[in-house]
């Protein structure tokens, strides 16, 4: 019973520091986020961070992969389209809208000079991500909708490829529009059949 409760205690002081860097990340940035601060947010001693983190990066690294866990559910139809346009829209809001974006931007402009810090991306965060992001048309080649021989890949790309270069490069809006346009069918079916798609008429 002790050790229950010594472990519910470490698992709820572990989860205050993933949501306090969160949260610091957004608010100040990562160059001004440290350890004593993310200790003082949280309510625990420096020490204790310690024993799990040996830094501010590897407390983030972590609270980004706990919060997509969380927060990217998996949606199934039956449709591609369907299915494509409620992750896009949930991706979207995930990236520009809660704490976990801000950390997730935070460490991509770390990593342009931090090659160690690249290399995690990676290892950690992209291949979670991209798993996500392949499912939509993995759950559709199952069924029929996509050719067997369809190049996922590339459509994993075309997808959501566009939402990181807003996200990342020009900061511009995610509009409904924009990820409409992604979801279409008629834009995956030209993939899949090696034609080429049309350009989306009026997205900003």
């Amino acid at each position: 019973m002790h050790r229950g409760n010594r472990h519910g205690r470490s698992e709820a002081a572990r989860e205050a520091v993933l949501e306090a860097a969160d949260n610091l990340v957004a608010e100040v940035g990562f160059a001004r986020v440290t350890i004593e601060g993310i200790a003082a947010r949280a309510g625990v001693a420096k020490q204790t961070i310690y024993r799990w983190w040996r830094s501010k990066t590897d407390i983030l690294v972590d609270a980004f992969v706990a919060d997509a866990d969380q927060e990217l559910t998996e949606h199934d139809t039956g449709d591609l389209a369907t299915d494509l346009r409620a992750h896009l829209g949930e991706l979207a809001r995930f990236l520009t809208e809660s704490d976990s974006g801000a950390v997730f931007r935070a460490l991509v402009g770390e990593a342009q000079h931090d090659p160690g810090l690249a290399a995690r991306l990676r290892a950690e965060i992209l291949p979670g991500l991209r798993a996500r992001d392949r499912r939509p048309f993995e759950r559709a080649q199952a069924r029929g909708e996509l050719p067997d021989d369809a190049d996922l890949d590339a459509m994993v790309d075309r997808a959501v490829g566009p939402i990181h270069y807003r996200v990342l490069v020009t900061g511009e809006p995610l509009t409904s529009a924009m990820l409409d346009f992604l979801a279409g069918q008629r834009g995956q079916r030209a993939e899949a059949s090696g034609s080429a798609g049309s350009a989306p008429d009026g997205v900003s």
